[in-house]
């Protein structure tokens, strides 16, 4: 890309976080965003089709490497749980520190995603997140079970609200404007809290 349209594109990026950032998805506009960038309307079109385009080159890099942490931790829960014993199973885990540190590293990212993204492929972020959640779990249960590893039969409906409220509670920190420290003392409480509650649901 020649110098001149990267320095440009990158303007672009910086106003359009601005402006997202400031009156969410909904509310953004292409005019504001170009004034800001010092670039004309029909300019800005060249490098981007629509604001919804604008918002994911904004936001989708973080998503996307959310996804593979999420993933690296799925994969390695499958497979210790051949060798995991079952008073161990939570033990020392710390995913939530691990994940609140994740956001707080992207941090304008998942405030866009998570209070502005109203109106975009976004907007049900934290929703997919928590569906994908409940089914590695349950797919985990079972592996257990198919292990040896005695796990009790939880309520599905109970256990659908459960994980949803614990996945929404660490998205919680970015809606309360809270600051690195206070989400990450926060998330030490949240998997203290939430580790004894699985161990009771789970027969543990």
């Amino acid at each position: 890309m020649p110098k001149d349209k990267t320095e440009s594109h990158e303007k672009i990026i910086s106003a359009a976080r601005r402006e997202f950032l400031a009156r969410g998805f909904e509310d953004a506009s292409m005019r504001r965003i170009a004034a800001d960038a010092g670039l004309t309307v029909s300019a800005l079109y060249k490098h981007f089709p629509g604001k919804e385009e604008m918002f994911a080159a904004l936001v989708q890099p973080a998503v996307d490497a959310f996804m593979g942490m999420y993933h690296r931790v799925e994969r390695e829960a499958f497979s210790e749980a051949g060798s995991v014993e079952k008073g161990h199973i939570w033990k020392d885990k710390k995913e939530t520190q691990m994940v609140m540190e994740f956001i707080y590293d992207h941090l304008d990212e998942f405030v866009l995603i998570v209070t502005k993204s109203r109106g975009t492929a976004y907007e049900s972020f934290v929703h997919e997140i928590a569906r994908k959640e409940e089914e590695t779990t349950l797919r985990y249960m079972e592996l257990l079970r198919a292990r040896g590893i005695p796990v009790k039969t939880v309520n599905r409906q109970e256990f659908h609200l459960l994980v949803t409220a614990n996945i929404n509670a660490i998205f919680e920190a970015v809606r309360h404007g809270f600051t690195r420290e206070e989400a990450m003392h926060y998330a030490e409480t949240l998997e203290n809290f939430w580790s004894e509650g699985w161990k009771q649901l789970f027969g543990y």
